[in-house]
């Protein structure tokens, strides 16, 4: 199953990045197939440990039988707290491949991709109470406005909200087909099947609360990354990347970088490499998915 559940993106340039002892401790927040973990772990000696996170059920299918290696089945914002009850206070490394795994997409009953007609769901932890569909039957316009245009980037976000609006005031949004049926008319404008990706993006980082978790996990990565620890993300889209590179530059979110008395700055990590790594020709050829994928480095400041 963990082989095709997901295909891992830049699973060398990852390792490498990681920097690997073979006595360390290493975080792997998304676990997914489990592709990112097996290599570290084929990296990790009799004494190195592995802790992996995955909110999906779906998920724990993959685990891995190894003395080493422990699984937790939680949302990776929860990290200081869950390393904590598996004994660990300080890591070696920590690595995230962020957005959506392909069994996720291919699984046609989750509604996280335009391909197939499904329930509106796109809940990566099954046990929320908020999915696709109550977000469309139940924000306002004002607030669906708002994640249309932020999280989807959408130019036509206003009319967007105001199409959907007026249509669920007809009928409630149950399905796949009948939120493209909806703004069919909007979409056509545009590049259809990239305004749809756009469109169910932006309602999927709403229902998971992407950003919030992404910004918890970043500044508790800082509290728990020993000096010389590195931090290795792998993001799929402008927003996630942005806060991924504010955070690594300044250790902030808004905002300058922190100053001492003597104009010195102060920040909890050391950028690596001066632009994020992309995937290879090749492997973009081998999947697709790895095209939009940029990958990040920092290091621990001591």
């Amino acid at each position: 199953m963990a082989e095709v559940y997901h295909i891992p993106v830049m699973l060398a340039e990852c390792i490498e990045a990681l920097a690997i002892r073979s006595d360390g401790t290493y975080v792997d927040v998304t676990f997914g197939g489990g592709g990112h973990s097996r290599a570290i772990l084929n990296q990790l000696g009799p004494e190195g440990r592995l802790i992996a996170f995955d909110q999906d059920p779906d998920a724990l299918a993959n685990t891995i039988d190894d003395p080493r290696f422990t699984l937790v089945h939680q949302n990776f914002q929860f990290l200081k707290n869950n390393l904590r009850l598996n004994g660990v206070d300080k890591v070696d490394g920590i690595l995230a491949d962020l957005g959506v795994s392909s069994h996720q997409f291919d699984d046609a009953t989750r509604g996280f991709s335009t391909r197939f007609d499904a329930d509106l769901d796109m809940r990566m932890d099954k046990t929320r109470e908020l999915d696709a569909a109550k977000v469309l039957n139940t924000y306002t316009e004002q607030e669906l406005h708002r994640i249309f245009g932020m999280y989807g980037e959408l130019k036509n976000a206003r009319s967007l909200a105001r199409a959907i609006v007026a249509h669920r005031a007809q009928e409630p949004f149950r399905t796949v087909q009948q939120l493209k049926n909806a703004t069919s008319e909007l979409a056509s404008r545009l590049k259809p099947q990239k305004y749809y990706a756009q469109l169910f993006q932006a309602i999927r980082i709403e229902v998971n609360r992407e950003m919030d978790a992404l910004m918890a996990l970043l500044q508790q990565s800082v509290d728990v990354l020993k000096p010389g620890g590195r931090l290795v993300f792998v993001s799929y889209h402008s927003l996630e990347d942005r806060l991924v590179k504010r955070f690594m530059q300044k250790g902030k979110f808004t905002g300058e970088v922190e100053k001492d008395f003597y104009g010195n700055e102060v920040k909890p990590l050391s950028v690596i490499g001066r632009k994020p790594q992309e995937a290879s020709a090749e492997e973009i050829a081998r999947n697709p998915r790895a095209r939009s994928a940029r990958l990040r480095v920092a290091e621990r400041i001591e």
